[in-house]
């Protein structure tokens, strides 16, 4: 079972320094029928613009990863980490017991994209993890590319939860089949380029439910770059 989601029908926010579309319900975005995707509870597509960002604030009990699509962000917390990461890099943390961070756009001129996830943990309280993994092009040039695992699994970033995230930058007319195991569900995102996923078509920004298939055939309509989240099912 396939079900798209356009981007015009996501929630959206245009705070001036920060502009977001919502693909679950948060902030101002109020929709108690789209609270989560599986154990996924957030998915916010976000754009920071030049110096600016979100200062020092807490989480806890929540695994949270940033993806960087585009531009450079500078993260600082309270456990001691400073650093910046810039495109196809990710960032995350387990924030079991609690942690304060910091994310901001360093950046004079150039806008700061995003995909900021947070998955719910397993159990709360959990020791607090951060991390991050600067991974190249060519890892994930016209291949998955496994950016994030359980601890189970052989991603380079791992959670506490039965997740995993893969990505890919597919050239135009090239295809990816990736096989679903039973009891298992895909979140797809379309960051950008199209394309056709088991003869759907998505656009930059769109995003699509699979839930009870076995396969997820991926064809990139023009240059593509997508991203997705394969976990149980609900």
């Amino acid at each position: 079972m396939f079900k798209k989601l356009p981007k015009e029908n996501m929630g959206s926010s245009n705070l001036g320094w920060l502009e977001s579309r919502f693909h679950f319900s948060f902030a101002e975005y109020r929709n108690y029928e789209n609270m989560n995707f599986g154990v996924m509870r957030v998915l916010n597509d976000d754009i920071i613009h030049p110096s600016s960002g979100f200062d020092m604030h807490p989480h806890n009990d929540m695994e949270i990863i940033s993806y960087i699509v585009d531009g450079e962000i500078t993260h600082k917390d309270s456990m001691g980490n400073s650093e910046v990461l810039k495109r196809g890099e990710v960032q995350y943390m387990s924030a079991g017991s609690g942690i304060v961070h910091a994310e901001h756009n360093e950046s004079t001129s150039k806008d700061l994209r995003l995909l900021q996830i947070w998955i719910v943990p397993p159990e709360k309280n959990l020791q607090v993890l951060y991390g991050s993994h600067m991974y190249t092009k060519d890892q994930r040039d016209n291949k998955l590319l496994n950016i994030v695992s359980s601890q189970e699994g052989n991603a380079e970033v791992k959670l506490y939860q039965d997740v995993n995230i893969y990505v890919s930058e597919l050239e135009k007319g090239k295809d990816l089949e990736f096989p679903i195991e039973v009891r298992r569900q895909v979140y797809f995102i379309q960051v950008e380029g199209s394309s056709s996923v088991n003869g759907v078509t998505l656009d930059d920004g769109d995003a699509m439910e699979i839930i009870q298939e076995r396969s997820l055939d991926i064809k990139a309509l023009q240059n593509s770059h997508f991203l997705f989240i394969e976990m149980l099912e609900s």
